[in-house]
């Protein structure tokens, strides 16, 4: 068998050449990011035209664009962008006719406050729907007048822990609050009376992010939801705002709906549900499994989904479409070919690929990802990925026990450019579906309650017992890799079972569980009721503030025997550098070497291109040295 050539670490970590297009209302245009300054920037370009025919009509230099939206207006652009990754999300206006124009912040606010939603309704021609907190612990909504910058308060948040979901029209049309014992309740709005009425109480720990999605159907008359009902699987169903009744609108059975689609604004994640520009209605929804599922919902749409599906191999990621719905741009995951962007005329028949992200990956030099299923200690079933290397006997391989972050999310299959960096030079790579990971049932999630530095560790060791038990992994050479609570899982990993991992690198990790809760922004505290309090514990009861410290790295730094990699951003709002700071400082008191690196223009999400070569060339470093795998970042690079 051959090796595939080393892919530089430059090469795997640059920004897409293309992404994220999004075609305009009318149709003849699209919108899509691409590097220019050393960063992404939004460009336009006619539906006929090609890259070279595009405007660049951003011009942001310092840190990258990652969410755009197109206005009803043809002149108007809007675009969300922070400061060094600090989560302060404002949101600015372009003038497509004049794109050398500096942008227009349309939500100037002191430090600390956020953009966290942007809608352009039918409803408001010329008018941008916002949520922001300009009051620091409340997000109101406001409607910004986009071609004079005019803001006025359109619905106010009345509570910390309530708020109101619009209808077609705007308006308010239902009432949700989390009640002290964690259960989300839903009032109906009579839309004359303003009366409120209670229809629907559910949630708590089985959805520890929030219910997802809580969407007015079109008619403004009832909500999407995300619920379990009597199943352990989670499914989207329709409640009706007079009766309360509720009827299924998608279910598979064995498989839940997916939820990352929640988790961010910017581009790039999944899409979870895909929507009609049109109507509001619903078109289709995803669902987790080995390979993820897209379940249409519409009939009308059936027949574009089938013509879409032709296009590629992979799986729908995004989609946008004209006002018509007869002109769609389409986005296609796939693990070893990301990416894929096609334009296609439902009218005439009309299909062309716009572009490939990454043209400088040869997917044949990419590893296939493959879904796994173990078996925890308890019984518990474990959903995996394993990616082996290409041309390399997978027999007795060094092994990366990659953590993803939340711990609420969930991995799947598709591109991950971490994955293929590591089995790139030679490492086999699991990432394991650890209790309490989403997407995998009600069970699946609440047995994580309790069980931080737990059996939610247990579950990491026992993936790794299986790679080992079926030859895929050599037992001397186990390394462990994470990001935020994946970060907490490497630390946990290194003082919790020292002696299992020869390597360990991490990156914006918690270290105490109480400092990280102490330090959440106060306007989030109020939501950790059903997440970290209630897996992990109330850092206000002395008991629990115990047992919290019980199951932090920080506490237990003597046990330290691993070579270890930290990195950190100083912006960072969620894991805050102490949490790094006070992490390596105790190793090296105690007299442990550990490599340092903090990055002063990132935040939780590492970003700019030139840091994440720079954090990746150590990892390859740091790994190579203990792990034996082929690196190709020479010392001191």
């Amino acid at each position: 068998m051959a090796l595939p050539p080393l892919i530089d670490v430059g090469t795997l970590f640059a920004d897409p050449e293309f992404s994220a297009a999004v075609i305009s209302p009318d149709g003849t245009r699209i919108a899509y990011l691409a590097p220019k300054y050393g960063r992404t920037n939004v460009w336009v370009r006619g539906v006929e035209e090609e890259h070279a025919d595009a405007v660049c009509v951003t011009h942001n230099a310092r840190r990258g664009i990652k969410s755009f939206w197109w206005t009803d207006d043809p002149r108007w652009l809007l675009y969300r962008q922070d400061t060094d990754g600090n989560e302060d999300w404002h949101l600015f206006r372009v003038d497509l006719d004049a794109p050398e124009a500096p942008p227009v912040d349309l939500t100037p606010m002191p430090p600390g406050s956020r953009v966290v939603g942007a809608d352009v309704l039918k409803a408001f021609p010329g008018k941008v729907m916002v949520a922001m907190n300009r009051r620091p612990m409340f997000f109101d909504t406001f409607l910004i007048d986009i071609a004079t910058g005019e803001t006025t308060v359109h619905l106010e948040q009345p509570d910390l822990m309530g708020g109101y979901l619009v209808g077609p029209r705007g308006e308010a049309r239902f009432y949700t609050e989390l009640a002290d014992d964690g259960v989300v309740e839903y009032h109906a709005i009579d839309p004359r009376t303003r009366e409120k009425r209670l229809v629907r109480r559910q949630g708590g720990p089985e959805h520890p992010m929030g219910i997802y999605p809580q969407l007015v159907t079109p008619d403004g008359d009832g909500l999407i939801l995300g619920a379990f009902q009597d199943s352990d699987d989670l499914s989207l169903i329709r409640v009706d705002g007079e009766t309360g009744e509720e009827t299924v609108v998608a279910a598979v059975d064995g498989h839940s709906f997916c939820t990352m689609g929640q988790l961010s604004l910017d581009f790039g994640i999944p899409a979870s549900v895909f929507t009609s520009r049109r109507t509001g209605a619903l078109l289709a929804a995803r669902f987790v499994g080995d390979r993820p599922r897209i379940e249409v919902l519409d009939p009308d749409f059936a027949e574009v989904y089938a013509a879409l599906s032709q296009l590629s191999g992979g799986v729908l990621s995004a989609l946008s479409s004209d006002d018509a719905e007869q002109r769609w741009v389409a986005t296609f995951d796939h693990d070893r070919e990301p990416g894929l962007t096609y334009f296609y005329d439902h009218g005439t028949g009309e299909s062309r690929l716009l572009f490939r992200p990454f043209p400088q990956l040869d997917p044949a030099e990419l590893a296939p990802m493959t879904g796994v299923h173990i078996t925890a200690r308890d019984g518990l079933p474990l959903p995996a990925f394993l990616t082996l290397p290409v041309g390399v006997d997978p027999v007795g391989l060094p092994l990366i026990l990659l953590v993803h972050g939340g711990p609420w999310v969930h991995d799947g299959w598709g591109y991950n450019r971490e994955v293929q960096f590591f089995a790139n030079r030679g490492y086999a790579v699991l990432q394991v579906n650890y209790r309490g990971s989403s997407g995998y049932g009600k069970r699946h999630l609440t047995s994580a309650i309790g069980e931080l530095a737990g059996k939610m560790h247990d579950d990491l060791l026992d993936a790794v017992d299986w790679a080992v038990e079926r030859g895929y992994a050599d037992p001397d050479r186990i390394g462990i890799f994470g990001g935020s609570y994946g970060g907490y899982a490497t630390l946990v990993g290194v003082t919790f079972t020292p002696d299992r991992f020869a390597a360990a690198a991490e990156y914006v990790g918690i270290s105490s569980l109480v400092n990280f809760m102490e330090t959440t922004p106060e306007f989030v505290k109020p939501w950790l009721r059903n997440n970290w309090l209630r897996y992990g514990g109330d850092p206000a009861d002395p008991e629990q503030r115990a047992d919290l410290l019980a199951r932090s790295p920080i506490t237990r730094v003597h046990e330290v025997r691993t070579p270890l990699l930290i990195a950190q951003g100083a912006q960072d709002a969620r894991v805050v550098q102490a949490e790094s700071d006070n992490m390596v400082e105790a190793l090296r008191a105690g007299g442990v070497e550990v490599e340092y690196l903090v990055f002063e223009d990132e935040g939780h999400d590492f970003q700019n291109p030139e840091n994440l070569v720079t954090v990746f060339h150590a990892v390859d470093r740091h790994f190579g040295k203990h792990l034996g795998g082929r690196s190709g970042s020479p010392a001191g690079r």
